[in-house]
């Protein structure tokens, strides 16, 4: 009987102190699956420390590690994504390199798969991160989750699991220019499996996210499944604008009748445009986020350049 094929993919950018233990955790659980072959995709996000270095000695003498070197930092958007869709196994983990992600749940995601579920992921209920952090992270998914268009988003999930191949194909004939991969497990709607697990620390190395990081995938979850900001701000517009009508009727017929006692100043003037102001400003910035997303979707450039492939 011909053997299943199971594709890990792991991004990487600047984790040369996590990438050999990862490779030796991953061929000890296979070790414990005799039934499969296995493939563990590395994509290099053009790492500037020794990570390609150690990689490419690792593939050396392992032909089950498989490396994409991407030309440049696409992002960590992009080329995970890309990743994903160069893998040919029978189904692929998604696995980053810091071991936040349990490196064992692989052995419980290929269980569900066998069950029948299409899609097995990894659901953080608890985390060992930075309580402040995951707090931020915890609200973000509970609003994006509310204010989804379809299925809503599933809270604290960060891609971690378990992708058959026929979602894994699907994902390649999508012409998304910034896909969001969390939204489109829920949005196509394959048969899916969550398995709660508490995220450790980061095993060594610094992570790269930082706060504009986090900010570009918030926008681009809401961006990408959520047309709620723009009618709130149709709304907040126009119960404005009644307000602002009303507030000026009242002033008026308030001189008109007190047209000597009463004077209006400079106050309410000032403080009426600060505050309209800022409204608008601040939904200008949420329609230039959607102005944005639409400018990266036509621009058909394309996810990723690679510079070379080894072991493939």
């Amino acid at each position: 009987m011909t053997k299943k094929l199971i594709s890990i993919l792991t991004p990487c950018f600047n984790e040369e102190s996590n990438l050999a233990l990862l490779v030796d955790a991953v061929k000890k659980i296979f070790d414990n699956l005799p039934d499969y072959n296995y493939e563990h995709v590395f994509i290099d996000n053009h790492s500037t420390d020794r990570s390609l270095e150690i990689l490419k000695g690792i593939a050396q003498n392992n032909k089950n590690v498989k490396i994409i070197v991407n030309a440049r930092n696409f992002g960590w958007i992009k080329s995970p994504f890309y990743g994903l869709v160069q893998c040919k196994g029978d189904a692929v983990v998604y696995l980053v390199a810091d071991f936040q992600d349990p490196v064992e749940l692989i052995l419980d995601f290929v269980k569900k798969w066998e069950e029948g579920y299409e899609i097995v992921i990894g659901v953080k209920t608890q985390s060992k991160e930075n309580a402040l952090m995951f707090g931020v992270r915890k609200f973000f998914y509970n609003l994006l989750s509310s204010a989804s268009d379809g299925e809503p988003i599933i809270k604290n999930f960060t891609g971690f699991g378990l992708y058959d191949q026929k979602f894994i194909k699907i994902l390649g004939n999508l012409e998304d220019q910034y896909p969001y991969l969390r939204g489109l497990v829920t949005e196509l709607g394959f048969n899916r499996y969550e398995i709660p697990y508490t995220q450790p620390k980061r095993f060594a190395g610094k992570t790269s996210s930082n706060f504009f990081k986090l900010y570009d995938v918030a926008m681009l979850g809401f961006t990408s499944h959520s047309k709620l900001p723009l009618r709130l701000s149709a709304f907040v517009g126009f119960f404005s604008a009644i307000i602002s009508f009303l507030v000026a009727v009242g002033y008026f017929i308030y001189k008109m009748v007190y047209w000597y006692e009463f004077q209006i100043g400079t106050a309410p003037m000032v403080i009426g445009i600060f505050f309209f102001s800022s409204v608008q400003l601040f939904f200008i910035g949420i329609i230039g986020e959607y102005i944005g997303a639409i400018h990266t979707q036509i621009r058909k450039r394309p996810l990723v350049i690679e510079r070379e492939r080894i072991n493939f």
